[in-house]
């Protein structure tokens, strides 16, 4: 029972990150037509996304965990899914592989996905900042410089020659 209840959270949690993908991919659809409601919209979805990620993620540590405590030669405090798969019984064996190698291919495109969006948002402060720096003039030509005055003769404001 314990090993399915495993592979139903691996299954949950594949969902879950396949959903957080596809707002990734709108997140960089957002950022390249600089849509800032749509961004911010992408933010708060992801947000939510991680907190279910998080809840469902203690789920299956804790279903993890008694499934060691059942196992009596199991020596591992935390076990992961590829020793659970060296563990069970061969039917379970196969689904569980399954499951896992989907999840980790989604997590692995994912990350992709994350990393191009890191990159889209860097070059877009980027182009922020050199827009700033062009619109703001430099405090070199703000001030007066000594090199544009004329050294003519110093005259006091009182002359002492009267």
């Amino acid at each position: 029972m314990a090993i399915r209840q495993i592979i139903d959270y691996l299954e949950r949690l594949k969902q879950l990150h396949e959903s957080l993908l596809t707002l990734s991919k709108n997140k960089t659809e957002a950022l390249k037509k600089n849509n800032i409601d749509s961004l911010r919209d992408c933010l708060n979805q992801e947000r939510k996304h991680v907190s279910a990620i998080e809840a469902l993620e203690k789920k299956r540590i804790k279903a993890v965990s008694e499934w060691a405590a059942r196992e009596p030669d199991f020596n591992g405090e935390h076990p992961t899914v590829s020793e659970i798969i060296e563990w069970v019984a061969w039917s379970d064996r196969k689904q569980l592989e399954s499951v896992y190698e989907s999840f980790i291919l989604v997590l692995a495109e994912l990350k992709q996905q994350e990393v191009l969006n890191g990159d889209l948002t860097r070059q877009s402060l980027q182009f922020v900042n050199m827009s700033l720096d062009l619109l703001q003039p430099s405090l070199e030509n703000v001030n007066y410089g000594g090199s544009l005055q004329t050294s003519g003769p110093k005259r006091s404001v009182f002359d002492s020659h009267a």
